[in-house]
Protein backbone atom coordinates (compact mmCIF):
# COMPACT_ATOMS: atom_id res chain seq x y z
CA UNK A 1 0.00 0.00 0.00
CA UNK A 2 2.47 2.00 1.06
CA UNK A 3 4.62 1.80 -2.35
CA UNK A 4 1.66 2.22 -4.61
CA UNK A 5 0.89 5.38 -2.43
CA UNK A 6 4.46 7.12 -3.13
CA UNK A 7 4.02 6.36 -6.98
CA UNK A 8 1.05 7.85 -7.35
CA UNK A 9 2.03 10.79 -5.03
CA UNK A 10 5.29 11.71 -6.61
CA UNK A 11 3.49 10.80 -10.32
CA UNK A 12 0.95 13.94 -8.82
CA UNK A 13 3.78 16.27 -8.09
CA UNK A 14 5.72 15.61 -10.76
CA UNK A 15 2.84 16.27 -13.59
CA UNK A 16 1.06 18.97 -11.31
CA UNK A 17 3.82 21.15 -11.14
CA UNK A 18 5.42 20.73 -14.50
CA UNK A 19 1.14 21.59 -15.78
CA UNK A 20 0.66 24.19 -13.56
CA UNK A 21 3.90 26.57 -14.53
CA UNK A 22 3.64 26.06 -17.64
CA UNK A 23 -0.03 26.68 -17.45
CA UNK A 24 0.93 29.91 -15.98
CA UNK A 25 3.63 30.81 -17.84
CA UNK A 26 2.36 30.52 -21.31
CA UNK A 27 -1.43 32.01 -19.71
CA UNK A 28 0.49 35.07 -18.47
CA UNK A 29 2.21 35.53 -21.84
CA UNK A 30 -1.44 34.84 -23.66
CA UNK A 31 -3.02 37.44 -21.01
CA UNK A 32 -0.45 39.69 -21.32
CA UNK A 33 0.27 39.78 -24.78
CA UNK A 34 -2.85 40.29 -27.25
CA UNK A 35 -0.73 38.65 -30.35
CA UNK A 36 0.45 35.65 -28.57
CA UNK A 37 -3.02 35.53 -27.60
CA UNK A 38 -4.47 35.26 -31.01
CA UNK A 39 -1.55 32.86 -32.06
CA UNK A 40 -2.15 30.72 -29.28
CA UNK A 41 -6.39 30.60 -28.54
CA UNK A 42 -7.20 28.94 -31.66
CA UNK A 43 -4.87 25.53 -31.10
CA UNK A 44 -5.71 26.23 -26.93
CA UNK A 45 -9.93 26.39 -27.72
CA UNK A 46 -9.17 23.03 -30.04
CA UNK A 47 -7.21 20.92 -27.78
CA UNK A 48 -8.41 22.11 -23.98
CA UNK A 49 -12.58 20.52 -24.37
CA UNK A 50 -10.51 16.86 -24.75
CA UNK A 51 -10.50 14.85 -21.72
CA UNK A 52 -7.18 14.27 -20.38
CA UNK A 53 -7.56 10.43 -20.58
CA UNK A 54 -8.84 11.09 -24.09
CA UNK A 55 -4.91 11.64 -24.64
CA UNK A 56 -4.01 8.22 -23.10
CA UNK A 57 -4.44 5.78 -26.19
CA UNK A 58 -1.94 8.40 -27.96
CA UNK A 59 0.73 9.20 -25.26
CA UNK A 60 0.57 4.67 -24.26
CA UNK A 61 2.21 4.76 -28.49
CA UNK A 62 4.32 7.56 -27.93
CA UNK A 63 5.66 6.98 -24.32
CA UNK A 64 5.11 2.99 -23.85
CA UNK A 65 3.98 1.60 -20.14
CA UNK A 66 6.47 3.67 -18.03
CA UNK A 67 7.23 6.55 -15.79
CA UNK A 68 6.36 9.15 -18.09
CA UNK A 69 2.57 7.71 -19.26
CA UNK A 70 1.03 9.20 -15.55
CA UNK A 71 3.26 11.90 -15.95
CA UNK A 72 1.97 13.36 -18.82
CA UNK A 73 -1.53 12.87 -18.01
CA UNK A 74 -1.13 14.50 -15.05
CA UNK A 75 0.44 17.51 -16.95
CA UNK A 76 -2.16 17.40 -20.16
CA UNK A 77 -5.20 17.79 -17.27
CA UNK A 78 -3.63 20.68 -15.00
CA UNK A 79 -1.77 22.02 -18.15
CA UNK A 80 -4.81 23.60 -20.12
CA UNK A 81 -7.46 25.06 -16.79
CA UNK A 82 -4.78 26.52 -15.04
CA UNK A 83 -3.89 28.36 -18.31
CA UNK A 84 -7.56 29.16 -18.92
CA UNK A 85 -7.75 30.69 -15.37
CA UNK A 86 -4.56 32.26 -15.41
CA UNK A 87 -5.25 34.10 -18.31
CA UNK A 88 -9.04 35.11 -17.88
CA UNK A 89 -7.57 36.24 -14.24
CA UNK A 90 -4.72 38.52 -16.27
CA UNK A 91 -7.93 39.78 -18.81
CA UNK A 92 -10.29 40.94 -15.83
CA UNK A 93 -7.48 43.34 -14.46
CA UNK A 94 -9.29 46.68 -14.06
CA UNK A 95 -7.50 48.78 -16.81
CA UNK A 96 -7.78 51.36 -14.61
CA UNK A 97 -4.84 50.40 -12.34
CA UNK A 98 -2.42 49.93 -15.52
CA UNK A 99 -3.40 53.26 -16.70
CA UNK A 100 -2.33 54.30 -13.08
CA UNK A 101 0.84 52.46 -12.87
CA UNK A 102 2.07 53.31 -16.38
CA UNK A 103 1.67 57.18 -15.82
CA UNK A 104 3.74 56.90 -12.35
CA UNK A 105 6.27 55.48 -15.14
CA UNK A 106 5.86 51.88 -14.49
CA UNK A 107 7.79 49.76 -17.06
CA UNK A 108 5.42 46.71 -18.77
CA UNK A 109 7.45 44.26 -16.62
CA UNK A 110 7.08 45.82 -13.34
CA UNK A 111 2.88 46.41 -13.88
CA UNK A 112 2.37 42.79 -14.99
CA UNK A 113 4.56 41.83 -12.14
CA UNK A 114 3.06 43.83 -9.18
CA UNK A 115 -0.23 45.09 -10.09
CA UNK A 116 -1.46 42.95 -12.63
CA UNK A 117 -0.77 39.24 -11.50
CA UNK A 118 -1.45 39.89 -7.75
CA UNK A 119 -4.71 40.82 -9.00
CA UNK A 120 -5.01 37.44 -10.75
CA UNK A 121 -3.68 35.66 -8.16
CA UNK A 122 -7.84 34.51 -6.95
CA UNK A 123 -8.94 33.37 -10.46
CA UNK A 124 -5.07 31.56 -10.62
CA UNK A 125 -5.76 29.74 -7.27
CA UNK A 126 -9.25 28.67 -8.19
CA UNK A 127 -7.36 26.99 -11.25
CA UNK A 128 -5.17 25.47 -8.61
CA UNK A 129 -7.56 24.76 -6.16
CA UNK A 130 -9.58 22.63 -8.81
CA UNK A 131 -6.98 20.81 -10.73
CA UNK A 132 -4.90 19.46 -7.75
CA UNK A 133 -7.91 17.41 -6.82
CA UNK A 134 -8.24 16.44 -10.42
CA UNK A 135 -5.52 15.59 -10.69
CA UNK A 136 -5.46 12.79 -8.15
CA UNK A 137 -9.04 11.63 -10.05
CA UNK A 138 -7.27 11.03 -13.61
CA UNK A 139 -4.05 9.44 -12.25
CA UNK A 140 -6.49 6.95 -10.32
CA UNK A 141 -8.49 6.10 -13.61
CA UNK A 142 -4.57 6.28 -15.38
CA UNK A 143 -3.46 3.54 -13.42
CA UNK A 144 -6.53 1.49 -13.42
CA UNK A 145 -6.07 1.40 -17.15
CA UNK A 146 -2.88 1.32 -17.88
CA UNK A 147 -0.19 1.45 -15.42
CA UNK A 148 0.73 -1.72 -12.94
CA UNK A 149 1.71 0.59 -10.18
CA UNK A 150 -0.30 2.78 -7.96
CA UNK A 151 -3.49 3.23 -5.88
CA UNK A 152 -5.59 2.93 -8.80
CA UNK A 153 -3.37 -0.50 -10.19
CA UNK A 154 -3.69 -1.50 -6.32
CA UNK A 155 -7.79 -0.98 -6.29
CA UNK A 156 -7.64 -2.93 -9.58
CA UNK A 157 -5.88 -5.55 -8.29
CA UNK A 158 -8.33 -5.80 -4.62
CA UNK A 159 -11.29 -6.24 -7.13
CA UNK A 160 -10.27 -8.90 -8.81
CA UNK A 161 -9.19 -10.66 -5.01
CA UNK A 162 -12.41 -9.30 -3.57
CA UNK A 163 -11.01 -7.00 -0.89
CA UNK A 164 -13.32 -4.96 -0.57
CA UNK A 165 -11.32 -3.66 2.75
CA UNK A 166 -8.21 -2.45 0.50
CA UNK A 167 -10.83 -0.75 -2.06
CA UNK A 168 -12.15 1.08 0.78
CA UNK A 169 -8.74 2.22 2.32
CA UNK A 170 -7.61 2.83 -1.14
CA UNK A 171 -10.70 5.64 -1.90
CA UNK A 172 -10.64 7.03 1.68
CA UNK A 173 -6.77 8.18 0.60
CA UNK A 174 -8.04 9.65 -2.80
CA UNK A 175 -10.42 11.32 -0.97
CA UNK A 176 -8.17 12.70 1.90
CA UNK A 177 -5.57 13.84 -1.04
CA UNK A 178 -7.78 15.32 -2.82
CA UNK A 179 -9.11 17.61 0.20
CA UNK A 180 -5.29 17.95 1.35
CA UNK A 181 -4.44 19.92 -1.87
CA UNK A 182 -7.39 21.88 -2.54
CA UNK A 183 -6.85 22.94 1.29
CA UNK A 184 -3.11 23.73 0.74
CA UNK A 185 -3.79 25.85 -2.39
CA UNK A 186 -6.35 27.49 -0.23
CA UNK A 187 -4.26 28.20 2.75
CA UNK A 188 -1.43 29.83 0.18
CA UNK A 189 -3.45 31.57 -1.70
CA UNK A 190 -4.95 33.39 1.64
CA UNK A 191 -1.47 33.74 2.88
CA UNK A 192 -1.01 35.42 -0.53
CA UNK A 193 -3.76 38.02 -0.87
CA UNK A 194 -4.80 38.53 2.67
CA UNK A 195 -2.88 41.93 2.70
CA UNK A 196 -4.85 43.51 0.16
CA UNK A 197 -7.70 41.19 -0.37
Amino acid sequence: MGRNFLSSLIRVLIGFSAGSIAGLFIGIMMGWNNLANKALNPIISLIYPIPALGWLPLLMLWFGIGEILPIAIIFICSFFPILYNTVTGIKNVDKNYIFVARILGASDLKILSTVVVPLALPNIFTGLKLESGMAWRVIIAAEMVAIPTGIGALMMKAESLIRIDIIIICLIVLGVMCLSFEKFFAFLEKKLTNRWR
